[in-house]
């Protein structure tokens, strides 16, 4: 996997993937940045969160759960001090859809989180990670 980061202006960077597509990032105003894109460490959250989602709406449609939706709302705490890694993350999952079984809910969100999320696997080096869910029927 290859990504490049190409400087745009001030501190605003481009990020581009190996599969065409980019991001872009910025800094705050007081760091110098205009605030046209998120921070890269929200990025890492995004992506983390997208990495998650994707492995939770797959296992369930393998399940044939009648997925129609799934929110994940992501909070999280970062050390004070160089390095501000994460120290904690909390993934709060909103799953939609019809006569969706709470095991197979929890059971996916735990796969994901144990094995097959590698994003998630790997904050965990650094942050404690804690997750619920809520099952809203439609």
């Amino acid at each position: 996997m290859k990504v490049r980061i190409k400087l745009v202006e001030d501190v605003s960077f481009l990020a581009q993937s190996e599969s065409g597509h980019s991001i872009l990032m910025d800094g705050p105003v007081d760091g110098g940045g205009k605030n046209m894109g998120p921070r890269p460490m929200e990025a890492v959250l995004m992506g983390t969160g997208g990495c998650t989602a994707y492995d939770v709406v797959h296992i369930l449609r393998k399940s044939r759960q009648q997925i129609s939706d799934c929110i994940i709302e992501i909070d999280a705490e970062r050390a004070n001090e160089d390095p501000k890694v994460f120290t904690k993350i909390h993934f709060h999952f909103v799953v939609k859809g019809k006569q969706l079984l709470r095991e197979h809910v929890e059971r996916a969100i735990n796969l994901s989180a144990e094995k097959y999320c590698s994003a998630s696997i790997m904050l965990g080096k650094t942050a404690v990670i804690t997750h619920d869910f809520e099952i809203v029927e439609v």
